[in-house]
């Protein structure tokens, strides 16, 4: 059960109005890291979840949390768009060339389609899609997902923040920053914490026979760059973090194996083979009688 109290997490309120500025911060609020993705991928999470207790409920918890992020930045997205004018204005297109050169102005959409609001899509544009969801049942997988999630998030939060100079906005990204800092190392905290209880291991998924892969290459740093360095990283020797092997380096990579000949697709899917079109044909008109029969 969902219940909405009728206030925000922080304030949410700007200076003055800034219509291009509300279409860079859509990318935060419907962008593949932004706020809805989190809230839906944390809320799946939950849903998908096959173990009771404290790491369902954390999963609760922030879900929900995030779709209060979610709410205030539409609410500030709102207020930026507030008595924005409908027309051609001076200083549409940003004074930083490289962000005018990829942002170029004001979403028309912003007016054309929400009336000075905000919506569910990215900065340029692009509808929320539920691919950006990640919620596949593993928990170290998603605690490890959300992590990424919460750094790509928190990085381009930043990146927001020098783009303005407009207190008020400045206030609500510096909080959301704050929240970003704690969801990253509460995710990294909960999937240590799921490997030392053994709910799960490296690699994922631990309880797959490691029997049954091939376990000459399962540590093997193969270099397919023409670059020397790789081999300096501890990738490329000493114990494994999954404490089960060590690390080797392959200067280049194996001789490999022949190729499969080309398919051949029923004739019926009319695909250029190499068999004679003629052969083909006639292919088709007998796999038409026999499938009828």
């Amino acid at each position: 059960m969902f219940f909405h109290r009728q206030e925000l997490q922080f304030h949410a309120k700007p200076e003055k109005p800034d219509a291009v500025f509300a279409r860079k911060l859509q990318e935060v609020l419907g962008g593949q890291y932004g706020e809805i993705t989190v809230a839906m991928q944390y809320g799946f999470q939950s849903w998908n979840a096959h173990i009771p207790g404290k790491y369902r409920d954390l999963l609760y918890g922030i879900g929900a949390e995030e779709f209060g992020h979610v709410e205030m930045l539409a609410t500030m997205i709102a207020q930026l768009l507030d008595d924005a004018p409908i027309g051609i204005v001076e200083g549409a297109v940003q004074d930083d060339p490289t962000v005018a050169a990829i942002v170029g102005g004001t979403d028309p959409q912003h007016a054309i389609v929400a009336g000075a609001g905000a919506r569910p899509v990215d900065s340029n544009g692009n509808p929320w899609t539920a691919g950006y969801v990640t919620a596949s049942g593993n928990l170290l997988a998603d605690f490890t997902a959300n992590a990424n999630a919460e750094m790509q998030g928190r990085l381009q939060v930043a990146r927001l923040y020098h783009m303005t100079d407009d207190k008020g906005v400045r206030d609500m990204l510096a909080f959301l920053l704050a929240r970003d800092t704690m969801h990253q190392n509460q995710w990294i905290a909960a999937a240590k914490e799921l490997q030392e209880e053994g709910h799960e291991l490296l690699p994922v998924p631990s309880n797959f026979p490691l029997s049954k892969e091939h376990r000459d290459v399962s540590y093997q740093y193969i270099n397919f760059s023409n670059g020397e360095h790789a081999s300096e990283g501890s990738w490329a020797s000493g114990p494994t973090p999954d404490g089960k092997g060590e690390f080797t380096y392959v200067a280049e990579p194996p001789a490999g194996v022949p190729a499969p000949k080309p398919t051949r697709p029923d004739s019926r899917l009319y695909g250029t083979t190499d068999v004679p079109n003629a052969v083909e044909k006639v292919a088709g008109r007998v796999q038409d009688k026999l499938h009828r029969e």
